[in-house]
Parts: structure tokens; sequence; C-alpha cells
């Protein structure tokens, strides 16, 4: 049998990238999968992918939402367990970072709100509205996403670093909260990762340019993350909580 046969997984951001990857392996692994994404026709083609990779029961929906509103998290996560019974996985993945970026003393003020907002508000979001339905199904799994810039100095990207270790601290906080509903609460720290955005923003970063040589198996790809994610959702990690796992091809360590 397929590792989340029978589970039922929320990814928000999940129309592209990390996202669109984990959830394809998701499917495949056997869950009913809830894309939420803010773009609908990424969302729409991005669930029709995860369908076709199907097995064992496994599912997908696109469901829109936007994580920077309660409204909208709130009414997102509702559907997914109108649709499929139950919540056990919950993925916080949308966020990203921008070439608006830069060392706290230059960086524009909007990029850190629109950072902040996306990345942790919308975790915070998401993890508010969509923790109680897990503990409802009696358990689960929360997958957040932080960064390897949250462990490690890198020049040029401040407002993005201040977000991802806000996250990986609130990682740890949650899973302490939540060990007595059976919730396991993890999160990812990716470095450089071939998404399209991350090819797009590494045209015009030197800094970027300079970490991704500093891999020692060469550049991730979001199946990467994604076989990560898989893990993390899975009963294979039953006692794994409160860790920032640093999936990042030996970057930190170079």
């Amino acid at each position: 049998m397929t590792r989340l046969a029978g589970k039922v997984a929320f990814i928000s951001g999940g129309g592209t990238g990390i996202g669109r990857a984990t959830a394809e392996r998701f499917a495949r692994e056997g869950a009913r999968v809830a894309i939420a994404e803010v773009n609908p026709a990424l969302g729409e083609e991005a669930a029709a992918a995860a369908r076709a990779s199907a097995k064992d029961g496994g599912d997908a929906v696109f469901i829109p939402c936007d994580v920077r509103k309660a409204d909208s998290v709130r009414a997102a996560l509702d559907e997914t367990v109108k649709r499929f019974g139950k919540l056990t996985i919950l993925h916080n993945n949308a966020g990203g970072s921008t070439p608006q970026d830069g060392p706290v003393t230059t960086a524009p003020d909007e990029e850190f709100w629109r950072v902040m907002t996306l990345d942790v508000y919308g975790t915070f979001l998401c993890s508010k509205y969509g923790i109680p339905h897990i503990a409802r199904a009696g358990g689960g799994a929360v997958i957040n996403m932080s960064s390897t810039l949250a462990v490690i100095g890198v020049p040029g990207r401040d407002c993005y670093t201040a977000a991802k270790g806000a996250i990986a601290a609130m990682t740890r906080s949650m899973a302490v909260e939540f060990a007595k509903d059976r919730i396991r609460v993890n999160a990812i720290a990716p470095s450089v990762t071939l998404s399209d955005r991350v090819r797009r923003l590494m045209e015009g970063s030197k800094d970027i340019e300079k970490l991704a040589t500093q891999h020692l198996f060469g550049l991730g790809l979001p199946s990467h993350i994604a076989d990560t994610a898989a893990f993390l959702a899975s009963d294979d990690a039953a006692i794994t909580t409160g860790q920032v796992l640093v999936v990042d091809s030996g970057a930190s360590i170079a």
C-alpha cells in the first residue's frame, strides 16, 4: 500500500514549483489533495497533473485560496473537509522571495511586509484554521517551509531571512503545543531549488548564483523537496516533530 493512502492533504501555493511537485507526490502516495492556489489557471493545471499521478485512491482538486486573507483560508479549509471528509496533512508551502529583497538598510519596506504577510502570516492563518481540523481527525502532520537562509548567513536577503527564521521558530513552538493532539509539526529548509520562480530569480542575483556553486550534489529540484514532504506526512515520521530539516545538497556545510 502507498504511504499516504487514506490521508487528506491541504497544500498552500500548490500551483507551481515545490507545491505542485508535492501535490503530485502525495497523490501518487494515495492521498487526496486540496491544491490551494490564488491563481485559478495554475491551480487547475496542477490538480489535473496530480490526478494523473494518483494511485490507491489518490485524488486532487483545486480550491481557490489567498493565504493572506483569513476568510479565504477558512473557506478553503472548510471546503477541503467538505469534499474529502477530514484533514490530516497541512503543507504550508505558499511563499517566496523576490529580487526586490536586500540588506536591512536598503530593502524596501513594501518587500518586508510582502514576504512577512505571504510567508509568515500565511503560515499562521493556515495553521490557525487547519490544525483544529487535523485534531478532530485524530492527528496528523503539519509541514512548514523554512529555508537554509534561516540557519546560515547570506547577504542581501534580509526580508526573506526574517520570514523564514520566524517560520522555523513557529515550527518548534507549534510542535510542543499540539503534540497533545497527536499532531507533528516540522519544517523543510531547502536551499536553491530549481523551480521556475527560482530560475528567474537566479538570473538577476549574484549572491544566489554564488550559493548555487556550493551544492555538493548539484542543485535541488522540487521533486527532492516533495520526497521529504512525503516522508514527514507519512507514518514513517511517527516520532519526528519540531525539526527543521535542511535539504540543501550540502550547501550549508560546504
